[in-house]
């Protein structure tokens, strides 16, 4: 039995669902485009950037859209949110083609977060976009951006619900208060019908991106029945490990066992090293809060994002970088200032990112490495952080036969040549990039 469930287990591991009902070829195929993305947006929106991190007044500690919680706030006083969201000046061509712009080939945006708040027209609530004095669907606009720009639509949606009555797990502030008897069985039958609506009414999604599943009232029974819900509704969707109760806290990977998910989720940290066999993506906030709050400004460089781009990449990972958009449907400005930023990086440096694999070279001292593989030829984009004072840039572990290296921004032609240090690169005094300086290196053979 115990070497049965190993086996299981590297199944799970190399494969995700595909011990489930698929080979590992049809897997490869559903999560190709995700794989090639490497970057994309998270998006939290909803009624708690309305508060913006207060209350009353008062700041409320923690981030914005846990307001509801940190602050135990009533169900019924946080409903008079609905009566005040009007997103006036929402622009959904506008967000899609600033992450277009970005480099970023995907949208995870909350339909529903804990709060229970839809951005849609529910048919199983009044608690949604449409009983707000906005009343227009925010996600339709947004579905047809993406498909305008060629931008993968995916959605983030809670299990956990702070406002239905029936969720399993009660509190004297959330909507299931007053009911004595919460009836998940009834709770899941409706987050169903919900999920059923995102996937019937916005074209293909990409990927249904789950969370909230910590607390007991949901289980892995629960899990393996809602994923083949979904699964018969769309085979080619991508969902992540948070639709089951294996995750390991915001390390994001799965513990030891039989869970459902096709990718980990790290969140506000990037590994150490990356997990070869397993996908996996690193979410993150550009500063503290994932909802819009006022008083965050403790912002992430450019520089700093752009090298949390390269290192997740270099070990096979992908970056959903979010915004949090303010009540009136505005991105901050200081987001939009860091995506054009990285987008003009993007827009030279891009192909050292969409399409390549994890590093195969020893950890380097000077920055991180992507890798293209066609044929024979390995191409190694070397992404240098800190330019070698001395001209000579040493890639250690490595010592070609044949090889070619070039600058991708402008082609210049590097000379090099193998060592007992590896290959030694030579090169201008000065960095190109004083962010990152991108050589490409092919080689042909072993």
């Amino acid at each position: 039995m115990k070497n049965k469930q190993v086996f299981i287990l590297i199944l799970v591991i190399a494969f995700g669902w595909s011990a489930f009902g698929e080979t590992p070829e049809q897997r490869d195929e559903r999560m190709e485009w995700w794989r090639e993305a490497r970057f994309g947006m998270f998006i939290h929106w909803g009624v708690y950037s309305i508060p913006a991190g207060e209350w009353k007044g008062e700041p409320v500690k923690g981030i914005s859209e846990w307001i509801q919680s940190k602050g135990e706030i009533p169900a019924a006083d946080y409903a008079v949110l609905k009566d005040q969201f009007n997103p006036v000046q929402y622009d959904a061509d506008e967000w899609v083609r600033l992450a277009k712009n970005a480099g970023m080939k995907y949208i995870v945006i909350t339909s529903k977060h804990h709060d229970g708040f839809c951005l849609w027209d529910s048919a199983q609530t009044d608690w949604d976009i449409a009983s707000t004095p906005y009343k227009k669907d925010l996600l339709k606009p947004l579905a047809e951006a993406c498909e305008k720009y060629g931008v993968k639509l995916c959605f983030y949606h809670s299990i956990m619900d702070w406002k239905h009555p029936d969720y399993g797990l009660k509190k004297p502030w959330r909507g299931n208060a007053d009911n004595p008897n919460p009836d998940m069985d009834a709770y899941t039958a409706y987050m169903k019908a919900q999920l059923k609506e995102l996937l019937s009414n916005y074209g293909n999604i990409g990927v249904l991106w789950f969370d909230g599943e910590w607390e007991k009232a949901w289980t892995h029974e629960r899990s393996e029945d809602l994923d083949d819900y979904l699964r018969a509704i769309n085979p080619s969707l991508i969902i992540n490990n948070r639709v089951d109760v294996g995750r390991q806290g915001y390390k994001g990977m799965n513990k030891e066992g039989d869970f459902r998910g096709d990718f980990g989720t790290p969140e506000q940290e990037i590994p150490h090293t990356g997990f070869p066999g397993v996908d996996w993506e690193s979410c993150m906030t550009m500063n503290t809060s994932w909802g819009y709050k006022k008083s965050d400004d403790q912002w992430k460089s450019t520089d700093a994002l752009i090298r949390n781009l390269v290192d997740i990449a270099s070990k096979g990972g992908n970056y959903l970088l979010n915004v949090g958009p303010t009540a009136e449907g505005l991105i901050p400005a200081p987001s939009v200032e860091r995506l054009q930023e990285m987008g003009a990086w993007m827009a030279v440096n891009g192909e050292s990112i969409h399409g390549t694999s994890a590093s195969t070279l020893p950890e380097l001292d000077w920055g991180r490495c992507t890798i293209k593989r066609a044929g024979k030829t390995t191409t190694f984009y070397l992404h240098v952080f800190d330019w070698p004072s001395d001209g000579k840039l040493v890639i250690p572990g490595l010592k070609p036969k044949k090889a070619k290296a070039t600058m991708l921004d402008g082609g210049q032609k590097l000379k090099g040549r193998s060592t007992d240090a590896g290959y030694v690169i030579e090169v201008d005094p000065t960095a190109p990039d004083v962010i990152d300086s991108v050589i490409v290196l092919k080689v042909t053979g072993t």
